[in-house]
């Protein structure tokens, strides 16, 4: 055999490896929930969370120190620098609070697979989430949420998505959770929409007593489909020295024991002493806990000012610090106990009543509408007076309240009360839409007047385009006072699977995405020795000169 066929043979063979070690990593087998508890799907082995916070410059209710934040699951060579770390205690589980859906995440996602490691990703980022204040569930939110569920979805190690994370932390801001639950029920209907495998949608809430009974029965209780699918719970009350009884754990575990679907901690490690000892962890995968707890994610890998690390980077460089080093001895000597699913026959099926409205408790359980991008672009396309092009956000809001102070009855159809439960059919819409809305509607109200259509000169009047397609069936649910309900779906996507922008991903060695699908059937390794041994064959008997 001469020299170049040999080179010939080693590179095909080395693809068929590559491509063959991509098959392998397809195949991580997906998490899938029965009950109140989380399984491997192929061989029904009970899972248990053991898991890391993996996000720099985040604080712990998984907010950003600022509007920007730092995908970490783009950079390839950070992701190569912390596994390895990460394996060292035994985590199986990540948990990132802010993905970039546009940028591809295929080389770190495979190392993590490859490593046996799950990811549940928070939906929001910091510019575009619910906020507790002004919660409104948008379009523009609903775009970014599914946006990330589409770049997310194609990966079996993908155990979860959180709709939202600590956004009601007190009473007087519950309202917020009805918006939450909202977002909820759309990625879950969007999910089935789209054909993917079942992922979980989750929530993670905050231990604050005075609403933690009422947040726990709101995200469990009325339709499934409006449920979540597990409740991640963020506690920091184990503060050594302490104790199962001392820290609240077994209240909190005799509270969740009837819950239906998987519990675990979202967040969890106090700080107070540090460095940290972790004593708490037997007793979370010890048989006190571990029948009603699904394991917990300790907060977090990155050392920052919080000094919640667990390991100090720097560059390439990655050290492990104490908390490291406390970690990684408790969690080596956990055995929970499992059952398999096939045994399995879970008891705690019904749902948690919903909370009544009042004092303690304001969110309802009418929920706002799903938002629909088509609907209103085709309600802007259709009023005859709107904002003009190029208002300012702040001009927006004072418009917004002189509009609505002017004549209340025009804004019915942007209204969006968690507490009342009265939403608007066009609420979902952005706020310059909504603003056009909210002058038309006082435009038809005031008989058409054209002094009706200035506000300052921040509104004109347009010539109406003929609703085509779907659009009069939609303007039709929304009604003449925008107060119908819209029983049509939405029909757009969040975005591309395809990434716009990629790093450099030269240094990862699997083969990803459709690249040789040819390989990525249902085959084995004695398939793959039987095309390596016929690559041999082929290039034994033939020469490259």
């Amino acid at each position: 055999m001469g020299f170049t066929s040999s080179i010939v043979f080693a590179s095909v063979a080395w693809i068929i490896v590559l491509a063959f070690s991509n098959f392998a990593v397809a195949d991580v087998d997906p998490i899938v929930i029965k009950g109140s508890k989380f399984f491997y799907k192929s061989n029904g082995t009970e899972f248990f969370i053991k898991g890391v916070a993996y996000q720099q410059n985040y604080n712990g209710n998984g907010t950003s120190a600022s509007d920007s934040y730092t995908d970490p699951l783009v950079d390839v060579n950070s992701c190569r620098r912390d596994i390895p770390l990460l394996q060292r205690l035994q985590t199986n589980t990540i948990r990132v609070y802010a993905l970039d859906p546009t940028l591809d995440h295929s080389v770190c996602m495979g190392l993590l697979q490859d490593a046996g490691i799950y990811v549940i990703a928070d939906l929001s980022e910091p510019k575009l989430s619910i906020n507790r204040d002004t919660p409104q569930w948008t379009d523009a939110l609903y775009a970014r949420y599914v946006g990330v569920i589409d770049a997310m979805a194609k990966y079996n190690n993908v155990l979860g998505f959180f709709a939202g994370n600590e956004v009601a932390n007190a009473p007087n801001n519950t309202q917020a959770s009805s918006f939450v639950k909202a977002a909820v029920r759309d990625m879950k209907a969007y999910i089935k929409l789209r054909q993917y495998r079942q992922i979980g949608v989750g929530y993670a809430t905050s231990d604050d007593a005075n609403i933690r009974d009422g947040v726990a029965a709101f995200f469990n209780c009325g339709p499934e489909q409006d449920s979540v699918d597990f409740y991640g719970y963020n506690i920091y009350s184990w503060c050594n020295p302490s104790t199962y009884r001392e820290s609240g754990f077994q209240d909190r575990t005799d509270e969740f024991r009837n819950y239906s679907v998987p519990v675990f901690f979202a967040e969890y490690g106090c700080n107070t002493p540090s460095p940290r000892s972790f004593d708490e962890v037997q007793t979370l995968y010890g048989d006190e806990m571990s029948p009603v707890w699904s394991g917990g994610i300790v907060y977090m890998y990155f050392q920052e000012d919080n000094n919640y690390g667990l390991v100090s980077v720097s560059g390439p460089s990655a050290s492990p610090l104490p908390d490291f080093t406390a970690l990684s001895s408790q969690i080596a000597n956990v055995t929970p106990s499992a059952v398999k699913s096939a045994s399995y026959r879970p008891t705690n099926t019904e749902a948690r009543a919903c909370p009544t409205v009042g004092s303690a408790w304001n969110a309802s359980t009418s929920l706002p509408p799903s938002p629909n991008k088509e609907l209103c672009t085709c309600m802007v396309a259709n009023v005859t007076c709107r904002v003009n092009p190029g208002v300012s956000s702040q001009k927006v809001a004072a418009l917004f309240d002189q509009v609505c102070g002017l004549d209340r009855a025009a804004c019915d159809g942007i209204e969006a009360d968690g507490s009342t439960g009265k939403y608007g059919a066009l609420s979902m819409c952005n706020a310059t839409e909504q603003l056009s809305w909210a002058f038309n509607s006082y435009y038809l109200r005031q008989g058409q007047n054209p002094q009706a259509c200035d506000f300052g000169g921040n509104a004109s009047r347009q010539a109406t385009t003929t609703p085509a397609g779907r659009c009069p069936d939609l303007l039709s649910q929304v009604g003449t006072a925008g107060t119908g309900t819209v029983t049509s779906a939405p029909t757009g996507t969040g975005g591309s699977a395809t990434p716009s922008k990629r790093p450099n991903a030269a240094a990862h060695s699997t083969v990803t995405g459709t690249t040789f699908a040819v390989l990525t059937g249902s085959w084995n390794g004695y398939t793959l020795m039987a095309l390596l041994a016929g690559a041999a064959c082929i290039f034994l008997e033939t020469d490259f000169y």
